[in-house]
């Protein structure tokens, strides 16, 4: 039985994606084509089932590069099975854990500030006069505490 072979624009209709989706993808090296005689990208079916892998944890907010050095660990750089799904996903959940901490963390350190809407520079617990907090290194200090 021959494997469906699909156009560029019917992987993005049945993956709900915009063609433009499809090329980068491919550009980041999540997803492969071949061109045909017309120079046109073709596509094997099962793209489909990784464009919903990368979909899905997308939508969790694991990044692209995250995704793509987790599909790369598949032999053969196949698709996705059910199994490696669980494993991948399993993967995620640390970094998705941290990053749910990170928000709470943050929600809550500014729960005083926004609550009274006084905006006050004394009592705020992210505001940094005078640059004081650029010794303990770059970015949000306070937040990773």
């Amino acid at each position: 039985m021959l494997k469906a072979i699909l156009s560029v624009g019917r992987v993005a209709e049945r993956c709900g994606v915009k063609v433009s989706t499809l090329h980068f993808y491919e550009q980041k090296g999540l997803i492969k084509s071949w061109r045909n005689e017309g120079n046109q990208r073709r596509y094997k079916a099962d793209v489909m089932r990784r464009i919903a892998v990368i979909k899905a944890a997308q939508k969790v907010g694991v990044s692209l590069e995250s995704i793509k050095k987790a599909l790369a660990t598949l032999p053969d750089n196949r698709t996705p099975s059910t199994k490696d799904w669980e494993k991948l996903s399993t993967r995620w959940r640390d970094e998705l854990n941290a990053r749910i901490a990170f928000m709470e963390k943050l929600r809550d350190s500014m729960t005083s500030c926004i609550g009274c809407g006084c905006l006050s520079m004394k009592n705020c617990p992210i505001y940094n006069q005078e640059d004081k907090l650029a010794s303990q290194g770059s970015g949000a200090v306070i937040l990773n505490r």
